[in-house]
């Protein structure tokens, strides 16, 4: 007698899923005791499985029976909402790989979960990814999981999303995405009509850092104003301490070092307030490299800023971050007259890189040749300068792209090749919009001879 899949309880229409999602056909779970119009027929809806076929199909399909049977598994699904427990834990610890590993695992058995709890998981995973450095894995996840139906402008969780993507683009050098990213969420928030959240101020803040990486300062200087307003009328301590940290980049990207210096002390007492280490690293290291380019450092306090934030990045930074303090500790020791520790430092910082053509790359690089040149290893330099020029010529005009080709001018002057100073000069004014002469026409140099 026929059933319909009802009256069977759902069992062919999970057995159907399940056995596609392993890439499995019908002859798959077939065997001399159980034919492929068998496994037909139980899929179709249209035969009940007995309770040793049920096991067999179960088996061959990964599930257990009670899953198979009645399309719930309380201890797998308890199994599988601790891995994400876990990541979560992880992710906390800075174990990124371990968190990665759950939340993947978890992912696997995702029938098992609730959308909900799947939804949690590949949050974690997309995170996992930034914190290991792998920006495009991230970036593909978070696009997905911040333009689904499921993520709800202005909750905590959008976001999160948003502050993720804007950052991972950023960090990936697509300044255009990045800034895209946070003006949309920005206009996002504004247009639900919320008094100022701490959402403003983490959104903000992210996309104040991609309008200074690209080099608009006017917009950088428009939002930090609008921030520090918000947050003096409305924020706590800590919400004002990151005001002050915003207000205190734009103030250094505009060469207002005195006020910088000022306004990130303020921050940074505010901020030790907070329980959040990442932000606090983060914020030691801008500190440092204030102090660096200021008049005579004390170089040692600068790499103790340093080696502080470097320890705390470790456990909760992102591969992109640990980075930039092995770059910054790479520099300090150039400045104290060691090049083989500096040398060290920025292998560390490129290790840490997965792209290997972005502008922050080349700056490392650029600590590295110098680095060389500085320990006696000028062919050394060389090679690693060559390599620098042929990624900053893959990179679009930014401001970030110009200071690099300017250095990589200065090491060539040292290296005494005019030549490949001068290029390198005349690309650093192109990249900042200060063009040459044209080229003189034929005409006018067949009249000169």
């Amino acid at each position: 007698m026929e059933q319909t899949q009802s009256g069977t309880n759902g069992i062919g229409q999970r057995l159907r899923e399940l056995r596609r999602r392993k890439g499995l056909n019908q002859q798959d779970l077939a065997s001399d005791d159980l034919s492929i119009s068998y496994v037909s027929l139980i899929e179709n809806g249209k035969r009940v499985p007995s309770p040793a076929v049920l096991r067999t199909l179960a088996e061959r399909v990964g599930c257990s029976v009670e899953y198979l049977s009645t399309g719930r598994d309380d201890a797998k699904v308890h199994e599988l909402e601790l891995k994400i427990a876990f990541g979560d834990m992880a992710m906390r610890n800075g174990d990124n790989g371990e968190a990665l590993q759950s939340y993947s695992e978890a992912l696997a058995r995702a029938p098992f979960l609730s959308p909900e709890k799947v939804r949690r998981a590949r949050i974690g995973q997309a995170l996992a990814f930034e914190k290991l450095g792998r920006l495009e894995a991230a970036i593909q996840l978070l696009t997905e999981l911040f333009e689904d139906e499921a993520s709800v402008p202005g909750s905590v969780e959008w976001a999160q999303l948003a502050v993720a993507l804007c950052r991972c683009h950023r960090d990936a050098g697509d300044h255009m995405l990045s800034v895209e990213t946070g003006e949309r969420a920005m206009r996002t928030l504004d247009s639900l009509g919320l008094d100022f959240t701490e959402d403003h101020m983490r959104i903000g803040s992210t996309l104040l850092g991609c309008y200074h990486q690209r080099g608009d300062l006017t917009q950088a200087h428009i939002l930090a104003g609008r921030l520090m307003s918000l947050a003096e009328d409305n924020g706590s301590r800590v919400t004002r301490g990151v005001a002050y940290w915003n207000a205190a980049l734009v103030a250094e990207g505009q060469g207002r070092l005195p006020e910088a210096l000022a306004l990130t002390e303020r921050a940074l007492a505010m901020l030790a307030e907070s329980d959040n280490l990442r932000h606090q690293a983060i914020l030691k290291s801008n500190y440092a490299s204030l102090l660096m380019d200021s008049q005579g450092p004390d170089l040692d306090r600068v790499k103790a800023l340093l080696e502080e934030a470097r320890t705390a990045l470790l456990e909760v930074g992102s591969a992109v971050e640990q980075a930039g303090t092995e770059a910054m500790l790479a520099q300090v020791w150039l400045l104290m007259g060691d090049p083989v520790r500096a040398a060290t430092h920025a292998g560390r910082s490129l290790g840490l890189m997965r792209d290997e053509t972005q502008d922050t790359a080349a700056s490392v690089r650029l600590l590295l040749a110098r680095a060389q040149l500085q320990a006696g290893d000028a062919g050394i330099a060389e090679t690693t300068l060559r390599a620098v020029v042929r990624g900053l010529n893959q990179l679009p005009a930014t401001r970030a792209t110009a200071d690099a080709w300017r250095r990589a001018g200065d090491l060539w002057k040292l290296l005494d090749r005019p030549a490949e100073a001068l290029d390198c000069f005349e690309k650093a004014l192109t990249h900042v919009g200060v063009r040459g002469l044209p080229a003189p026409s034929a005409q006018f140099v067949t009249d000169r001879v």
